[in-house]
């Protein structure tokens, strides 16, 4: 059993993690901006509201816990640039060595790398990503800010596509990269779960493998 705090925790990704981690008996703090959207009642969930750019406003929830967990999401914009993923991470980490918590698992996507769409498939590479580019380029800004953090047991988890499905009992494909490769070197055309990103990230509470590291995953 751990005490974690989660970040997102209304998010669709959010809320599977949130009820994955009390089915495991976890002790979850889950921080929100807007309690009334987090449904879930449990004995072991406590939901506090805090703001998720402001390291003061979430130390104080941090003190305690064994991990933070974090499912943030932002909307693409094509205007101006995307930064919500950064600022909330410099407040996360900056909290976190405050109440001197020391493991963080966050989630971003494949792709973030900026050249590392070029072999995927057409819809993909000229349509998709160029939707979401905003998106990608601030959270590989945040990974590259986590690679620079010496001090925090760090894991990024990079899903592809999202379904917004419950968790299967499938097996994990893994790459330390920005996709998963197929036997040819091209990613392996796919959509993961929602429930299973959560699945994999609750695993890596007990799993040293990935420290420090980020890891492309799907299902296979």
């Amino acid at each position: 059993m751990m005490k974690i705090a989660v970040l997102g925790a209304t998010g669709q990704t959010g809320l599977y993690l949130v009820q994955q981690a009390l089915d495991q008996g976890h002790c979850v703090t889950a921080v929100v901006r807007n309690p009334a959207k987090l449904t879930v009642q449990h004995e072991n969930l406590k939901v506090v509201e805090a703001n998720i750019f402001s390291a003061d406003s979430l130390k104080s929830h941090f003190e305690g816990q064994d991990a933070v967990m974090s499912c943030l999401g932002f909307p693409t914009s094509f205007f101006s640039a995307v930064t919500g993923y950064t600022r909330s991470m410099h407040a996360t980490v900056k909290a976190m060595r405050e109440a001197k918590v020391n493991r963080l698992i966050t989630m971003s996507s494949w792709y973030t790398e900026p050249n590392s769409g070029s072999q995927s498939p057409y819809m993909i590479r000229f349509l998709l990503l160029p939707m979401i580019r905003s998106i990608l380029t601030n959270m590989f800004q945040m990974e590259q800010f986590l690679q620079k953090t010496s001090d925090i047991d760090w894991t990024v988890v990079r899903p592809p596509g999202l379904r917004n499905q419950s968790a299967s009992a499938l097996g994990f494909l893994t790459h330390e990269g920005y996709f998963v490769p197929g036997s040819g070197g091209a990613p392996v055309s796919s959509a993961v779960a929602r429930g299973d990103v959560a699945r994999f990230m609750l695993s890596q509470l007990n799993n040293n493998a990935w420290i420090k590291k980020g890891v492309a995953i799907t299902t296979n």
